[in-house]
């Protein structure tokens, strides 16, 4: 069963408009799935995925074999394996003078594929897809389910809870012993431990000491790895809100880890009913709202927002020049603390969600709506396209 995307419209009319587009995403989060169903769609292309020999031995004379498709679509998967790939490909679409010339998926970040951006700059698109959105899956699945699985297809699609638990164990073992030894400077047995430890700090602000002194590692050496689960979509880092002048702010960064379901296998929490009992739940349910906002609006701006007085929201999120205030409340009853409130007013934003998972969304007060997650988009439209 194909699930839709909410990507996919972007990526063909990215195509459309550019040279090369590049769908960067975690491993295992549907890329090749989705590309091979607009491919369906393409009259004439070519696939190649550079973890099969018999593709990379294609490329040995890359240059000779990408001019002799010349007039197809030419969809390369793993990029971040091949990133020698990227200056060939420049002088190609510029020869070329065509948009639609490539088309290529990478589980790294723009940043860890410098390549990319040095050597096409105005010629590449890219377009990142997360694991499944709760818009894609909210007809066919629970809350709970979403929470506890987590949103990688492989874990969510799973037709039982062991499976589930077991393919994400798998992929993390998988991602630490094999997917990880393309970057170098790291070693398994560390960075394993370094991810566990932000699972159970997850949502909080990151203290680099502490957990230079607990891995008995350098500061420079956490900061690296840091960097490297969130090049490879792991981790997501987000800053803090720092326009407010006159304010004592904590501005050390936030850190959740990527996903639900990669969370609890990391905690050991085998269900749902562990979950929701667990100190991080309501850390968890901040990453799953930051994660489906970050995919439904792939242009806006993330923040969090704390003083060292108390006052302190989840989320400050700019979108095309609005400010959306995003309080994060993993309760079907929620209340606001004097923190939230003082910092409403230090921020001043647009409008203030405050983000339940309950199926029903309610106004609280003036320029304040509680709002379920399945409604959340369309209240963020109504105040874009008023």
């Amino acid at each position: 069963m194909y699930i839709h995307r909410y990507l996919e419209q972007e990526i063909l009319k990215s195509l459309r408009h550019f040279p090369v587009t590049v769908v960067i995403g975690p491993r295992q989060c549907g890329k090749s799935t989705l590309v091979k169903h607009l491919l369906a769609m393409q009259k004439d292309c070519i696939y190649l995925d550079l973890e099969r020999p018999s593709n990379l031995r294609r490329l040995e004379d890359a240059e000779w074999f990408f001019s002799s498709q010349k007039n197809k679509l030419i969809c390369i998967d793993e990029i971040q394996r091949q990133p020698e790939l990227f200056p060939l490909i420049r002088n190609l679409v510029d020869e070329w003078n065509k948009q639609g010339a490539f088309l290529v998926l990478g589980s790294a970040s723009r940043d860890l594929l410098k390549q990319s951006s040095e050597s096409l700059a105005g010629r590449i698109s890219y377009e990142r897809l997360t694991p499944f959105l709760w818009e894609e899956v909210k007809s066919d699945y629970t809350i709970e389910h979403y929470f506890s699985s987590g949103a990688f297809p492989r874990s969510l699609l799973a037709h039982d809870k062991k499976v589930s638990f077991e393919w994400r164990e798998h992929f993390i073992r998988t991602f630490l012993e094999r997917d990880l030894h393309q970057w170098m400077g790291f070693t398994p047995v560390t960075m394993r431990r370094l991810w566990q430890m932000l699972a159970h700090l997850n949502g909080q602000t990151v203290n680099y000491s502490s957990l230079s002194k607990s891995l008995s590692i350098s500061v420079p050496t956490v900061k690296n790895y840091i960097d490297l689960l969130a090049g490879t979509y792991m981790i997501e880092i987000i800053p803090p809100y720092l326009s407010n002048l006159g304010k004592r702010l904590v501005k050390a960064p936030k850190v959740y880890i990527a996903d639900s379901g990669i969370t609890a296998a990391l905690l050991g929490l085998r269900n749902f009913e562990a979950l929701s009992g667990h100190p991080a739940f309501g850390s968890i349910w901040e990453q799953i709202v930051l994660t489906n906002v970050k995919g439904l609006y792939p242009e806006a701006e993330v923040f969090y927002y704390r003083t060292t007085n108390g006052s302190e929201v989840d989320f400050v999120v700019k979108i095309s020049k609005k400010i959306f205030v995003l309080e994060c409340k993993a309760s079907f009853s929620p209340s606001l603390s004097k923190g939230n409130y003082n910092a409403f007013e230090d921020i001043a934003p647009d409008h203030i969600f405050i983000v339940t998972p309950s199926p029903d969304s309610w106004a609280m007060k003036q320029g304040v709506d509680v709002v379920s997650l399945n409604e959340l988009k369309a209240k963020i439209d109504s105040l874009l396209h008023p």
